[in-house]
């Protein structure tokens, strides 16, 4: 069961709540002993997350007035998903999922599956896309177990410069 008041696209004006949500998870990631948005931590954006709320690609999940969650839907593949998805079939038809983020107040509520599902909606229905894509970390077991435990197919590894990335996707 949903607990958001609102799901909306982010506005300028949310940039900063959103940028500390995300180097609030890059810290916790690095607590836990993962590297994974790290860069953040450096003030290093490789999303450029300003500019991903200014082109309406970052939508954001509110539990009254608290960013419970965000998630950034990119309309076409940027640098990061070209290289990774090379040889892969691009007719247009997918949307690219980056920086799934939960608020660790709302940790254990199951904000993160809400959001995929939220986002299985939606690209088709606002964005009409029929294919989501997305990548993780391969050296991370739960998060691989997470997209699999929704149905997201297992499609390869990419690799660049920063490690080994599991790809996955799913027709909606």
């Amino acid at each position: 069961m949903s607990f958001f008041t609102s799901i909306e696209r982010a506005e300028p004006e949310d940039t900063t709540d959103i940028m500390r949500l995300l180097v609030n998870t890059a810290e916790w990631l690095l607590r836990k002993g993962s590297t994974q948005w790290s860069a953040l931590l450096r003030g290093e954006d490789t999303y450029n997350t300003p500019e991903a709320v200014n082109r309406g690609e970052v939508y954001i999940f509110r539990n009254d007035r608290d960013i419970a969650g965000m998630v950034i839907l990119m309309e076409e593949p940027n640098a990061w998903d070209r290289h990774l998805w090379a040889g892969k079939a691009e007719d247009g038809s997918a949307v690219y999922l980056h920086r799934l983020a939960v608020n660790r107040k709302y940790a254990g509520r199951d904000v993160g599956k809400q959001i995929m599902l939220w986002a299985e909606n939606a690209a088709p229905e606002q964005l009409g896309k029929r294919l989501i894509r997305l990548d993780c970390m391969a050296s991370i077991p739960a998060l691989n177990e997470f997209y699999r435990k929704l149905n997201y197919d297992y499609v390869g590894d990419g690799v660049n410069s920063t490690g080994t990335y599991s790809m996955y996707e799913k027709r909606v």
